[in-house]
């Protein structure tokens, strides 16, 4: 079959996508066997995939193509995530801009049904780019987290914890987002260092002619001041204990408590307890029975309880309170102050504590079992380290606020009677009142945090609560592919609700991916406009040498520094392997199976039978532990080494010839072309696909994404023949090294001997290959070695010299040699600095130092190299 001169990678995508489609080859082909399930990490609907989720994509597709061909019951599940907050965001910065109107100004069914379209269109978009990158996904099984058996099993979830008593309404400090206008969880807060300042205010004491100092970074929040407090054991301020202070600008009347959550050393000692505005100032007032003064509304503006100040946003009440302090003589002093402050995951909004009522889930009871699931080692997290992130979070845990003050997203199945005031907590919709029988009832407004639908996802996406074949059949799943920045939000929660429904971990091992960050170390980030898109990097180069790139660039633990010049080494090895398959197929047109016996094969036969088997080997280890890169360095160099460049260099004549050595070189070359394209295929699925329909071997299956994986043949590993090619191989190297240190085309035939060191005299029988893979022009035997040869190979058995003769201009060459030696001192010198740098080598990153070792090492060799070269052409 002849395969067309050229990589065409766009055509082969589109056609061998839409034919696995065609027939069903994404689905699960082994019912009865083990399985292996895989569920995608739903991307959210705001937005294009980034490169980032290029590499999730990829190394989820590898697992389920390697298992897929290993025999299992495999299984990836599709699907998206309607990420309610970001997109009620976009989508209301979307209508604002294109319609003039605010969210409110619509019909709440009516914005809802715009978020839809917005959704729909977007979902498309996710599908086109999933497909794009070659997703072996069941499209027939592909969710939403919106979809009606999802909001079906969100409904039974909310209410058993709720009749469990581990779901709870309640008021209590939140943090609130003005901006999205929503509480976000304690883990969707981001902390930042800001340069703030401290405010030093004068409370005047009542009755007496002094006044305490309090310190504080929200000067704002004092309107809502209702006690003073001091550590109960402070020999300094105890005594305090007790008094009445007076409240600047408001004149309310303040009493000095005692409590030990104030750190005596830290400020002036004394702390302003604002209940409504600070979660540790909520728990002091619990302990206390303060009052709760709340001063902002929900746009973080000033409410009445403010006075003067109500209507000023927050930094302009700010603004205006400082200048009223100092103005009456309460500002003491004023100091720059570096400190952590929440901002809103989505939007960067500053968060405002908040006093409100919302929705709640009990989160140590749910915990336990999720703890031990991962202390015991049920669920592996890879790399290792994450597993005690993991611990030290969960064992930390507080209870999760999951109501939303959203319109897009799962309702809260709560309703309220307008006649009696009764609280209907139901499965489904309630048409009257269990207590007093009215109609007339009003659902909750809220929505449920996006990541409590998306904690079902392992068990959701298979049809539960209904007792479904695939629940059966594909839980628990085999691995989760995701990101560091979600195991808070998304992998701990499965965990616990996978324990709790389910009675069984969601997953056994999770697998965190490195971050991809751009060639100078930064995160990609649309202001510093470092991005890459995929369908960028596809349109040029095509999928699988973006695969194939992102592949052996995923090092466990390591981030990815990506350049774009990243792909293009990959897009050669994409080429070398269409080139060589194009090469075999010339020379198997007269292909016919043969049986035949292994003492019959050649050297280089065995050999790279000898090497498939290693690489199998190899490629399964990699995959199997999450060392992708280790798997596609394997691959890699299996294929364009030694399979293309030097077993199909040594046997060209053989395919040149007639007869029994022509079969066996064939048969050979076929078996391992097959074997090397199964291996390549979870990497580069589209180009060994069409590679593998055109080799001439025996074909079980109809499609490689079928077929089975390679297994490692212990009858075909030859180690004494492998030792002796690579020995062959080594003296080849070591001749065109010289040829190449010498400026001696590898094109021209030169003449070289060999000196026997030892009663093993391989090399006499191995004369034929070095000869030709050498580009030799006779390699002679002798008894020392001549002037003006350089020494090529040296082991135990045999030294083999190049004669240079009359070829080179020594004087010349010892000049060019000696420049070179002096750029590579230089080399030296710049790197023994840098390592003998106490700062670089505790500052820089580990594979920086390490790379730094490396290339000194390095330099160091040749200058060693090239100066005996001098010696020898001397």
């Amino acid at each position: 079959m002849d395969i067309g001169k050229r990589y065409t990678p766009h055509e082969l995508e589109k056609k061998w996508y839409s034919e696995w489609m065609e027939k069903g080859a994404f689905k699960p082909q082994n019912k009865g066997k083990d399985s292996f399930t895989i569920v995608i990490p739903p991307p959210n609907i705001t937005g294009k995939l980034h490169i980032g989720h290029a590499l999730n994509l990829t190394l989820q597709d590898i697992l389920t193509r390697y298992y897929r061909m290993k025999g299992k019951d495999t299984l990836w599940i599709p699907g998206e995530d309607h990420a309610g907050i970001a997109t009620q965001h976009v989508v209301e910065k979307h209508l604002k801009k294109t319609e003039g109107k605010r969210k409110e100004e619509y019909d709440r069914d009516v914005f809802v049904s715009k978020v839809w379209d917005w959704a729909n269109e977007y979902r498309d978009y996710i599908r086109k780019q999933l497909k794009a990158m070659g997703a072996s996904v069941d499209w027939s099984r592909e969710r939403f987290t919106l979809d009606e058996g999802l909001n079906k099993a969100v409904r039974k979830v909310f209410v058993d914890l709720y009749e469990e008593g581990l779901i709870y309404k309640g008021k209590y400090i939140v943090n609130w987002c003005p901006s999205c206008g929503t509480v976000l969880a304690d883990d969707e807060v981001e902390h930042k260092d800001d340069n703030g300042h401290f405010w030093y205010i004068k409370y005047p004491l009542k009755g007496e002619d002094d006044f305490i100092i309090i310190a504080t970074t929200r000067p704002e929040t004092m309107l809502g001041d209702v006690a003073i407090a001091v550590h109960p054991s402070d020999e300094k301020h105890k005594h305090m204990i007790g008094k009445k202070v007076i409240l600047p600008l408001v004149n309310r009347e303040l009493e000095v408590i005692g409590d030990p959550y104030v750190d005596p050393e830290f400020g002036t000692g004394f702390v302003k307890i604002t209940p409504a505005h600070d979660p540790n100032d909520y728990q002091i007032g619990l302990r206390h029975n303060l009052e709760r003064i709340q001063i902002m509304d929900e746009k973080a503006k000033i409410n009445e309880n403010g006075g003067k100040y109500a209507g000023l946003d927050r930094f302009e009440a700010r603004k205006q309170i400082v200048a009223d302090l100092e103005e009456q003589g309460y500002l003491e002093k004023v100091e720059e102050h570096k400190h952590s402050v929440g901002h809103c995951y989505r939007c960067d909004t500053i968060v405002e504590p908040f006093l409100m009522d919302q929705w709640f889930v009990k989160m140590k009871p749910l915990a336990k079992k999720a703890i031990e699931a991962v202390e015991e080692d049920e669920i592996q997290f890879f790399p290792e380290r994450w597993k005690k992130v993991y611990l030290n979070w969960m064992n930390e845990i507080r209870d999760w606020c999951i109501s939303r003050q959203l319109w897009w997203g799962h309702r809260i199945p709560v309703w309220y009677c307008d006649e009696c005031g009764e609280t209907i907590v139901s499965e489904e919709d309630p048409t009257s009142c269990p207590k007093c029988g009215s109609n007339n009832l009003t659902q909750d407004p809220d929505v449920l945090d996006t990541w409590f639908s998306s904690a079902l996802w392992p068990f959701s996406t298979l049809g539960w609560p209904e007792k479904t074949e695939d629940v059966e059949r594909f839980y628990p799943t085999g691995t989760l592919v995701t990101a560091f920045d979600i195991i808070f939000f998304w992998v701990a929660r499965m965990i616990m609700m996978g324990e709790k429904f389910m009675g069984e971990k969601p997953f056994s091992h999770v697998f965190i991916t490195p971050l991809v960050r751009d060639k100078k170390g930064r995160k990609m980030s649309k202001s510093l406009g470092n991005g890459v898109d995929p369908l960028d990097i596809i349109d040029k180069y095509g999928t699988d040498p973006m695969r194939f790139t992102l592949s052996i660039l995923a090092a466990q633990g390591r981030d990815i520094k990506l350049d774009e010049k990243s792909f293009e080494p990959y897009s050669k090895f994409a080429n070398k392997i269409w080139n060589a398959t194009r090469f075999a197929l010339l020379n198997l047109n007269d292909f016919e199976p043969i049986e035949y016996d292994y003492d019959e094969l050649h050297l280089e036969d065995k050999w790279i039978l000898t090497r498939m088997n290693r690489a199998i080997k190899s490629v399964s280890e990699g995959i199997e532990t999450y060392n992708f890169n280790h798997a596609a360095k394997a691959i890699y160099d299996f294929v364009w080494s030694e399979l293309c460049d030097w077993y199909i260099e040594s046997i060209k004549e053989r395919l040149n010839s007639e007869g029994r050595s022509k079969k066996l070189a064939q048969n050979v070359l076929v078996k391992v072309f097959d074997n090397a394209l199964r291996l390549l295929h979870p990497f580069m699925p589209y180009l060994s696909e069409e590679l593998w329909q055109a080799i001439p071997s025996i074909k079980e299956d109809e499609l490689l994404i079928i077929s089975k994986w390679p297994k490692e043949t212990k009858e075909e590993i030859f180690e004494k023949e492998e030792n002796r090619f690579n020995d062959i191989m080594s003296v080849i190297r070591g001749i065109r090294n010289v040829k190449a240190d010498m400026n001696i085309p590898q094109s021209q035939k030169i003449k070289a001997e060999y000196k026997i060191l030892s009663d093993n005299d391989w090399i006499e029988g191995a004369q034929d290959q070095i000869l030709k893979l050498a580009n030799l022009e006779n390699l002679d035997k002798t008894d020392a070695k001549k002037e003006r040869s350089a020494t090529a190979y040296v082991d135990e058995n045999v030294e083999t010299y190049v004669l240079l003769g009359d070829m080179i201009d020594v004087d010349a060459e010892k000049d060019r040699l000696n420049k070179k030696i002096q750029k590579l001192e230089k080399e030296v010198n710049k790197f023994e600095k840098k390592l003998n740098n106490k700062n670089f080598l505790e500052k820089a990153d580990p594979e920086v130092v390490e790379e730094a070792k490396i290339k000194y090492e390095d330099a160091k060799y040749q200058v060693k190299k090239l100066e005996t070269l001098i010696k020898e052409i001397d």
